[in-house]
């Protein structure tokens, strides 16, 4: 979740790392700092708060021009979000400067090593250990890069580091262990990043990092030698020093991509660019034999044939993205189909073989929570396939298949068009495990794919339709509790409801199955007490429609203000919807790809008019790369 830059070249680094935190601050951070190199010294600055506050602090106390700096922006973990703690953390000279990601497990045994060979360690951070240990190994080797994997060898953990040194005025350092780090490679110049959006305004050529791998970015006369441009080398090797394997690739979307487009909030511009998302998730996934596929499939059909039970593990809103899946699963396939949350998963040792398959949901691919349970999926012997936005980041790395959505960079930390294309990707599984195993013939999932591919322009539709929603929103905007029901697929809509109204609102939000509604939550029910329905289509499950109006019925009777999303043409809900929110009608497992985003709509104006923060919510990261 921190955000991670650094930088070798001839511009002010100074200025190149600031503006790429600036493009990272989506993550999620309460501190920030940056360390420059310059006439044989090292300069650092840091600051609690935003990165406005590290900004007015550079203006009093500039640092000197250099050509080599890293930055840092911080999710406090060990300590609080103080200027103390904030990184760069130093070494005691004051020659060396790291910045880290992730949880340094051994820091306290380390720690207390460091005093009693008599550092002075002052802040409360496992991070500030690294500085002195590589102090400590640089005057024994007099390499920053060899003092990295000395140190890296030392640590337990989930870790990304960064690091220079004043004796190597050209160098910039990194290390990664289940942590994102990634390399950016322009004309003379080079990156280190924990996302590509910090230097996608200089190059888009990049160098993806393996586990545990060191490297090493130098600006010397020669350059291009591993990799690196004219003037700059970038050489990989692994924790002992051992050349490593580093995959070169070329990011598809370019800095525009991470700016608003004219929207007040990047949010309100990830919601318009859903329909987009979803055509270009399903683009290129049916093959010229008429064949569903996916993108790198290391699992045999052989063993896909044999799967007796599915688990979909994943976190917040990816969980809710599962619980849907679970439900086309099963319909699809006849596979039992289980959702767990991905923090609870291996905690309560679950039952896994060499027939189970694990899908693993993550937008970042770097959620720890989820990684683990992979992780644990595999010591186990199942299969794991993963369902993930982002190209080259560790959980489709360590899976067994992946499918891509194609959502483009997120930045807004309420997740909008990752989730539709999330469920996109679920569909698509689904029904490539049924042609595998026979369960539906070629034709049944070419006739779900083309219904698939009309959704984006119902999400179009449903977009253009939104302006009473955001009304609502506002009149609702002094309110402390808003509920939401729904059955069958509308139950996980109606989580991800109240969860995007926790996040942005900071209000009560619950999201219930309406069947459970007389086992408790009615009691909830008072006079004008806000209650979201997603209504299921009255043509699909026609039984849990009736049930459903009933529970409208109900709800109503006792007070409460009913806020309807029905399917066009659903007169039957007319006489109890104080609101009515129409969505196009739409197959009943794809429902949520339309009836979710009414409630996103919904969340963002409610938490604008409430004065809140609608693209970085409080507490709250981006991508949670800690257990």
């Amino acid at each position: 979740m921190c955000g991670i830059v650094g930088y070798v070249g001839g511009q002010s680094a100074l200025d190149v790392v600031v503006a790429g935190l600036k493009r990272l601050e989506y993550r999620g951070y309460d501190s920030a700092g940056v360390a420059v190199l310059a006439d044989g010294g090292l300069a650092a600055g840091k600051k609690a708060g935003k990165l406005v506050n590290l900004e007015k602090e550079l203006v009093g106390r500039p640092l000197p021009a250099g050509g080599t700096g890293i930055g840092h922006t911080r999710w406090a973990t060990h300590g609080g979000p103080t200027d103390t703690n904030a990184h760069p953390h130093l070494d005691n000279a004051g020659r060396v400067a790291v910045v880290h990601n992730g949880i340094i497990e051994n820091f306290a045994a380390l720690r207390d090593e460091l005093a009693e060979r008599g550092h002075e360690l002052v802040s409360e951070t496992d991070t500030e250990v690294v500085a002195h240990l590589l102090a400590e190994s640089f005057s024994s080797c007099g390499d920053l890069a060899e003092s990295m994997r000395l140190v890296c060898r030392r640590l337990d953990g989930a870790f990304t580091l960064v690091a220079v040194h004043a004796d190597e005025p050209d160098v910039v350092v990194g290390a990664r262990r289940n942590s994102p780090l990634v390399v950016g490679v322009g004309e003379g110049e080079a990156f280190l990043a924990s996302d590509v959006a910090a230097f996608i305004a200089h190059t888009r050529s990049a160098i993806e990092l393996g586990q545990d791998q060191v490297v090493e970015l130098r600006r010397d006369e020669s350059g291009g030698k591993g990799g690196g441009s004219a003037g700059v080398s970038v050489s990989v090797t692994d924790f002992h020093g051992a050349p490593g394997k580093a995959r070169s690739y070329h990011i598809d979307w370019d800095s525009s991509a991470a700016e608003k487009g004219g929207y007040d909030y990047f949010m309100l511009k990830e919601i318009a660019e859903q329909p987009k998302a979803v055509a270009d998730t399903l683009l290129g996934r049916i093959d010229g034999a008429g064949s569903l596929r996916l993108d790198e499939v290391r699992i045999p059909d052989s063993v896909l044939r044999e799967v007796d039970k599915i688990v979909v593990v994943a976190c917040g809103t990816a969980f809710h993205a599962g619980m849907i899946a679970k439900l086309a699963i099963e319909h699809w396939t006849r596979i039992p189909c289980e959702t767990e949350l991905a923090s609870e998963f291996r905690y309560r040792d679950p039952i896994l073989d060499s027939r189970t398959l694990v899908i693993a949901i993550s937008q970042s691919g770097e959620t720890m929570d989820t990684l683990m349970a992979l992780r644990h999926a595999r010591e186990q012997g199942a299969k794991v396939l993963a369902v993930c936005n982002t190209n080259g980041s560790t959980i489709p790395r360590e899976s067994d298949a992946v499918l891509y959505t194609h959502a483009g960079p997120e930045v807004a930390v309420a997740s909008t068009k990752a989730f539709l294309t999330q469920l996109v990707a679920c569909y698509l599984v689904a029904l490539y495990l049924a042609q595998v195993r026979g369960a539906k013939w070629g034709d049944e999932v070419r006739g779900v794919v083309r219904e698939l591919s009309e959704i984006s322009g119902e999400v179009e539709r449903v977009l253009e339709t939104m302006e009473p929603v955001r009304e609502l929103a506002r009149s609702l905007a002094d309110k402390n509790t808003v509920l939401f029901l729904g059955r069958h697929v509308g139950y996980p809509v109606a989580l991800e409801g109240a969860l995007k109204l926790k996040e942005l609102a900071y209000m009560h939000a619950e999201g219930f199955a309406a069947g459970e509604l007389k086992h408790g939550p009615i009691a909830l029910i008072e006079h004008d007490v806000p209650v979201v329905v997603v209504v299921p289509s009255p043509r699909g499950r026609s039984v849990l429609h009736e049930k459903i109006v009933s529970n409208i019925q109900e709800i109503r009777a006792r007070g409460a203000r009913t806020i309807v999303i029905a399917e066009e043409g659903d007169e039957s809900v007319v006489p109890y919807a104080d609101h009515l929110i129409w969505i196009p009608a739409t197959p009943t497992l794809l429902q949520p790809l339309v009836s979710t985003v009414p409630l996103q709509v919904f969340a963002c104006e409610l938490a604008t008019a409430r004065g809140n923060e609608v693209d970085q919510p409080r507490n709250l990261a981006k991508s949670v790369t800690v257990e």
